[in-house]
């Protein structure tokens, strides 16, 4: 591993989605980009095809984070592969559901998930633990195999946070005061070492006003 170059690497949520505007969990759940979704998807693609060569893209599997990463490759001509690893946090019997409802029926489950317990699981879900290790490891496997290239990896919000926390060495519990935009563009250095933050949630691809297919001539 000894002078081995660094992998460097464009993190990406998905675009938007109905059920991020409900603020419901998604979690493992397949949800579809919305109309937005579909046109902030486009804007990145368009975006990344003319600022840098993107080596490979490893996305989620879930149907957002693979239509926005497919909108990615197609506009790039970079090659897509999926990768489970990259999925969003299991959050077990809370998916679907929206944290007004979960407050209202299980407010001792609620206080736990508000204040970040790193031991605790939604019912057939994962922990914040749990979820570090899976994108750690996901993240290291991936990364490793690409020294001194550049890659896509299109995900979720909370993967997103994690790669934030382990980029700063921020603490699981430590309150986030950072965006995780849809279809932000983040950039992370990678070494054997570990990973550095370069920059956060760039937007400026999506600057431009939205021309939506609802009804559109």
């Amino acid at each position: 591993m000894f002078g081995m170059e660094p992998t460097r690497i464009i993190a990406i949520r998905h675009g938007e989605t109905t059920w991020n505007v409900d603020a419901r969990i998604q979690g493992h759940l397949d949800i579809p980009l919305n109309a937005t979704g579909r046109w902030q998807a486009q804007q990145l693609g368009l975006a990344l095809a003319e600022r840098e060569p993107i080596d490979v893209i490893y996305a989620s599997d879930l149907m957002r984070a693979w239509e926005t990463a497919r909108a990615v490759s197609q506009a790039t001509g970079t090659p897509l592969h999926p990768s489970v690893g990259l999925r969003e946090r299991h959050f077990g019997t809370m998916q679907g559901r929206t944290f007004a409802e979960v407050e209202a029926e299980h407010p001792e489950v609620a206080l736990r998930w508000r204040k970040r317990d790193p031991d605790w699981a939604p019912e057939g879900g994962e922990s914040l633990l749990m979820m570090r290790e899976r994108i750690s490891a996901t993240l290291n496997s991936l990364a490793a195999a690409h020294p001194g290239q550049l890659i896509a990896l299109v995900a979720h919000g909370g993967v997103m946070d994690m790669l934030y926390r382990l980029a700063t060495g921020q603490d699981l519990q430590a309150p986030r005061t950072w965006q995780l935009g849809n279809a932000a563009v983040n950039r992370l250095l990678w070494t054997p070492e570990g990973l550095t933050l370069v920059g956060w949630s760039d937007t400026s691809h999506l600057n431009a006003t939205p021309v939506l297919d609802e009804g559109a001539t």
